[in-house]
């Protein structure tokens, strides 16, 4: 059994929509090797930072995921099948894993704050900031066509 510790750069589109680990972000992984009978399994964690914005406001955010590994990379074609990891030579490809896990383990609707109440559906103003009172008249549109004869009648009876 081995054990490494070692810091990456983040490969590119490492996210969702909404959040995701920036390009070229410091990874800090945490990885043991370990030799069984048909490949190397490697098991660990992987730290990295995240930039997004809030579902709801539409603020940037930061955060950070911690996500667990493992992948047993197989010596040959004959033990392994179609979809399982191979070693090549004594070089072993772990981003597809690392990708999977981050991409498991991403809000797929990220918030600022858990009490985020989010933008005005009518004006697009943050709640939060609006306070309670903030409220918008709704006409309705079978008749908006009568409220401008209601106040030009106004007009009409006050000379």
């Amino acid at each position: 059994m081995r054990r490494v510790s070692l810091s990456l750069p983040a490969p590119a589109d490492l996210g969702v929509d909404m959040i995701g680990v920036p390009k070229d972000a410091e990874v800090e992984l945490d990885l043991r090797f370990e030799a069984v009978m048909e490949g190397v399994l490697v098991s660990g964690t992987a730290h990295a930072p995240l930039a997004g914005e809030c579902a709801r406001c539409l603020d940037q955010l930061t955060s950070d995921v911690e996500v667990d590994l493992q992948e047993l990379f197989f010596y040959s074609d004959e033990d392994a099948s179609e979809e399982d990891s191979l070693l090549d030579g004594e070089l072993l490809d772990l981003e597809p894993t690392f990708r999977d896990a981050v991409v498991l383990a991403l809000p797929l609707s990220p918030v600022c704050d858990e009490g985020c109440a989010g933008l005005c559906t009518e004006c697009g103003v943050k709640l939060a900031e609006a306070g309670d009172d903030h409220r918008h008249e709704k006409i309705d549109a079978r008749w908006a066509s009568l409220q401008g004869l209601v106040t030009e009648n106004d007009n009409d009876q006050e000379k």
